[in-house]
């Protein structure tokens, strides 16, 4: 496993997408921004905003693209080439349809899943970068998973995914280190 150098976490820019499950990723980027003290700030030609921080004894950049999530590539591909940071050394953090609220997994590689944000993130990086996986849980039916994605998480659901985010947050030094054993028994066995 790599150390990681940036982090990006998935989401759609704007007021009316901050509250859905699709901005996990945005959630957690922010409550890990606040935990190090570091700020965003608008980096247009990123084509997002960005901030950069220390991790245990890592620098890591973290980004939120705002090209919205079929278009995340576009702003992390900037970032990553304007930085020279390879695909191996990238860790992303989006929502999980396949994984309940409260959950999060860790993954290296693999296949986008119908994730329009992953989809891109392949399309630039191939499958090769590693993840931090959110649950919001599944609606039941296929036909449902736009609206839901979009949809905002319910009360309980929201502190699941909060709850699930801080407990990450103590095990980020090492996530970031690439020492995934001791985080992935934690996470994973919630």
């Amino acid at each position: 496993m790599s150390t990681y150098k940036l982090l990006i976490g998935l989401g759609n820019p704007g007021p009316e997408y901050a509250e859905t499950r699709h901005n996990a990723g945005f959630w957690l980027l922010d409550a890990l921004a606040n935990q190090i003290s570091t700020s965003f700030a608008t980096e247009s030609k990123f084509f997002g905003v960005a901030g950069k921080g220390l991790i245990g004894p890592q620098s890591v950049h973290l980004l939120k693209p705002m090209t919205f999530m079929n278009r995340s590539g576009q702003s992390a591909l900037a970032l990553a080439q304007f930085y020279k940071i390879e695909p191996e050394e990238i860790l992303v953090v989006h929502d999980e349809l396949d994984i309940e609220p409260g959950q999060i997994r860790l993954k290296q590689g693999g296949g986008h899943g119908g994730h329009n944000g992953l989809r891109d993130l392949h399309r630039v990086f191939g499958p090769e970068y590693a993840r931090i996986r959110v649950g919001i849980g599944h609606p039941g039916h296929k036909s449902k998973v736009h609206g839901y994605v979009l949809g905002k998480a319910t009360v309980e659901q929201r502190d699941q995914i909060e709850d699930a985010i801080d407990h990450t947050l103590k095990f980020m030094t090492d996530i970031v280190q690439g020492t995934w054993d001791q985080a992935m028994n934690a996470l994973h066995q919630r």
